[in-house]
């Protein structure tokens, strides 16, 4: 017979829970070897095999889609709340939402790897980030859920490098390096205290323990919370720890920058998710109003800066969307703010929201991208007039622009904007709820100015954007989710009336 202690060591393995990550991560091991095979002049094989891939991932989470599997428990009983890995219904949402991201970012790197960036890198580098992304939101310990978000971050440094030869990427590479070891190494020293105190590292065991921590483990188990809640703020980019995000979005090449925009801040607010409303419930009355400030500060900062882009500067399109993601990251938060007063079905606000933002921030890099085709300067003022040249893409980023503003004909981004706000004030934040008001009408100004700009007569004749077949396929689907979305809001708002966990 097996002892009760032998039966606590036993892991059970569901090879169907973690398919869609361990796929990812497959593929990206399948093209780092094949790219020893491939000659120069078929490079363009591995990114259609990374979009297979990807393809792929996301049909394994259909099988998932009842979201009550869970592995890598301690006891044979799958059902136990003492797992490693959970696919909840908020796990599949994020993973929908991580991998659909990395799909869209490598149909707009397709043309990239092409022409400027070693093919072989930037896949195994976008499918090995994607997979620790995906791994992230199903994790329920922390050793687990540091690991995930290394595997997704530690590509990322070396994809915002790959312009070989280019200055300003080099320094965006080294301060996205920096800021992120520094936020690893906060949280790293969080989850020690918080191991040390309650003696386990899955989140709902600490969750329990941590009510119960002896009076002289107390100071340690504080700092250790907040430790933690530091390092993942960092990753979200909220102020002040946002510092890192405009040069780094500059200097990356521009699919890169959509992927961390979207892909690299759901890995953020996952995590942070995870270890407050999960792990650290017990300290709702210390994160809860620090998350509201910080929301607060985050969005507010975020829209001044965006506004105070000049539309003839080189680089302007890039860093007010860097800019706009900063204020985004401010929105994001308030839900989770507001989980600390009024439990943890606000969490589902975030999602909803992140769902919106997702679709309509890729879809902006992608036209931006397409214009940088023949400005490369990524200014502002060179979608003027796109109207005249393309129709169709400047009433695409048209349509984004105005769903991340919350105006109509974007539907689902007014809603989204509605749910967070509903979400604050029956929270009991109603100052933070203005605040947010105040920052939405700021936010109107750039992105209603940058809209107009696209409408406006030429300077001189309107230049012709040819747009390769992957490219316009992104704008085609973002612009096509965004519009489902809108019709049909109910699809990503029905995740915020009901709690995720």
């Amino acid at each position: 017979m097996t002892s009760p202690a032998g039966e606590s060591l036993v892991q059970s393995v569901d090879w169907l829970t973690i398919a869609p990550p361990t796929l990812t991560a497959l593929v990206a091991l399948v093209v780092l070897v094949a790219d020893l095979f491939v000659p120069q002049e078929r490079k363009q094989l591995l990114g259609w095999i990374a979009i297979g891939g990807l393809t792929a991932a996301l049909a394994l989470l259909l099988p998932l889609r009842s979201g009550d599997r869970e592995t890598f428990c301690l006891t044979a009983d799958t059902h136990t709340e003492a797992c490693s890995y959970t696919a909840d219904h908020f796990t599949l949402v994020i993973q929908l939402l991580v991998l659909a991201g990395a799909l869209l970012t490598a149909l707009l790197s397709l043309d990239a790897t092409r022409e400027r960036l070693p093919a072989g890198e930037y896949w195994f580098l976008l499918l090995s980030s994607a997979a620790g992304a995906a791994l992230l939101p199903a994790s329920r310990d922390l050793a687990t859920l540091v690991v995930a978000l290394e595997v997704a971050s530690l590509p990322a440094f070396a994809l915002v490098g790959l312009k070989r030869g280019d200055r300003m990427s080099g320094e965006a590479a080294l301060k996205f390096f920096l800021s992120s070891v520094t936020a690893t190494a906060v949280t790293l020293l969080g989850v020690s205290f918080v191991y040390a105190t309650t003696g386990t590292l899955h989140l709902t065991e600490i969750a329990q323990r941590l009510d119960d921590v002896p009076g002289q483990l107390q100071t340690l188990a504080e700092a250790g919370v907040a430790l933690t809640l530091v390092g993942f703020a960092f990753k979200t980019a909220a102020v002040p720890f946002h510092f890192w995000v405009p040069d780094t979005y500059v200097g990356a090449p521009l699919p890169v920058a959509a992927y961390l925009s979207v892909v690299g801040k759901a890995v953020g607010f996952t995590g942070l998710i995870l270890v407050t409303v999960v792990a650290f419930p017990s300290y709702a009355d210390v994160w809860g109003p620090a998350l509201a400030v910080l929301a607060a500060l985050t969005m507010t900062a975020g829209n001044v800066a965006a506004l105070r882009q000049v539309s003839t500067r080189a680089w302007s399109a890039v860093r007010l969307l860097a800019w706009s993601s900063v204020a985004q990251a401010g929105y994001l938060l308030v839900p989770i703010a507001a989980a600390a007063y009024s439990g943890d079905d606000q969490i589902g606000a975030t999602v909803a929201y992140a769902l919106m933002y997702a679709v309509v921030n890729l879809g902006a890099f992608a036209v931006v991208a397409l214009v940088a085709r023949a400005h490369p300067e990524n200014r502002i003022a060179d979608h003027r007039g796109l109207y005249a040249a393309s129709p169709a893409t400047a009433l695409a980023l048209g349509f984004f622009l105005l769903n991340l503003a919350g105006l109509p004909p974007g539907i689902i981004g007014l809603f989204a904007k509605v749910t967070v706000f509903s979400a604050a004030v029956d929270a009991g934040l109603g100052w933070l709820a203005v605040i947010m008001g105040v920052n939405v009408v700021i936010a109107l100004y750039y992105y209603l100015r940058w809209t107009a700009l696209l409408f406006r007569a030429p300077e001189g004749a309107p230049v012709t954007h040819r747009a390769p077949a992957p490219v316009t396929l992104a704008i085609v689907l973002t612009a096509t989710a965004g519009v489902v979305l809108s019709g049909y809001p109910q699809f990503a708002l029905r995740f915020a009336a009901t709690s995720l966990f």
